[in-house]
């Protein structure tokens, strides 16, 4: 995750922290409003997050990387059961736990899974109750009473990640139970993702948000091209589904379902980049894709780069050989 420096200035505060909680707490929309810009996306459907998004701030007094995590929930296919290795993942070597609750949809005894995950954590984890806007405020109180009643928490903070409000008591809270420490990362970086898999998952929650219910948990985006021109980036990407029927639905009639999906995600990667883009699609089907182990790590990002870089380590060997294969035609 990065290493200290052996001195740190004295009083700033720098560690990581893992977001944890149910399918739709919140998470994304947190993470995406203290970063100040989208590093994770976002949907109204439960457990789109599927890998851990580390979103950067860097304040004077200290620098938080944020880990964002999958809803909790029960692994049955093998993406489900990757999903919740990552949250397994994204708790080793956290400094400080961040629970996150629905406060308009939640009990202390109807998260004990949510509880059993911060025991190894008591003084250093956090709550988040989410969505008190959704809240009366008479409820607000026992409600807070109860989780500090069930649970020994370092801190209980009301917030509305969608509105704002008690996110920066949230970061205050935070910074205090983080260690002091040196920056990991450059004060002007807001994520250690790549620009390409933000780009398949920009174009993920496009097609999620604008197709029918049966698609998103079904959809897998994965970016074959990505060319940086000096004035155009081309991207080309490729949308794996589970059955011939939701091709249908993401193609749409004349294909203007995917071209509303380009659209979308093209405008707000040009806004996020900050360069004109060229992007292609095509839709694939990889029939049961989540339930085998094989495709799931496949279609995960990290193996994507993983390949990537073999690819690329590959074309530098038969270069290099080439170029030592001409060496010697020379001499003889």
């Amino acid at each position: 995750m990065g290493q200290k420096k052996a001195e740190a200035k004295k009083g700033f505060k720098a560690g990581f922290v893992a977001i944890i909680g149910r399918p739709n707490a919140g998470k994304s929309t947190l993470v995406n409003r203290l970063v100040g810009q989208k590093v994770a996306i976002v949907t109204s459907k439960p457990q789109t997050t599927r890998n851990r998004i580390q979103g950067i701030v860097t304040k004077p007094e200290g620098q938080i990387v944020f880990i964002d995590t999958p809803g909790l929930h029960e692994g049955t296919t093998a993406l489900n059961r990757q999903m919740m290795r990552e949250v397994a993942a994204a708790l080793e070597g956290i400094d400080v736990l961040l629970l996150m609750v629905d406060a308009s949809r939640t009990m202390p005894h109807a998260d004990s899974l949510l509880l059993d995950r911060a025991q190894r954590y008591q003084s250093k984890t956090i709550l988040a109750l989410n969505k008190i806007d959704r809240l009366p405020k008479p409820k607000l109180l026992p409600l807070l009473d109860a989780f500090g009643k069930a649970f020994p928490f370092a801190a209980l903070v009301p917030i509305s990640a969608l509105k704002g409000s008690g996110c920066d008591a949230l970061l205050k809270e935070i910074f205090k139970a983080l260690p002091e420490a040196e920056a990991y990362f450059p004060e002007d970086q807001i994520t250690d993702q790549p620009e390409r898999f933000l780009a398949g998952e920009l174009i993920r929650e496009k097609a999620i948000q604008l197709t029918y219910h049966e698609v998103p948990h079904a959809l897998a985006v994965i970016i074959d091209k990505y060319e940086e021109g000096p004035t155009l980036l081309k991207i080309h990407a490729t949308l794996h589904v589970e059955r011939d029927s939701q091709k249908k639905i993401l193609i749409g009639h004349k294909g203007d379902m995917l071209k509303r999906v380009g659209t979308e995600a093209r405008k707000e990667l040009e806004k996020l980049l900050g360069t004109k883009i060229y992007l292609e699609m095509f839709v694939k089907v990889v029939a049961d894709w989540r339930e085998n182990p094989g495709k799931v790590r496949e279609l995960d990002w990290h193996s994507q780069l993983e390949a990537l870089a073999e690819d690329q380590g590959k074309q530098f060997d038969g270069a290099e050989e080439k170029e030592a294969e001409e060496k010697e035609t020379e001499k003889d």
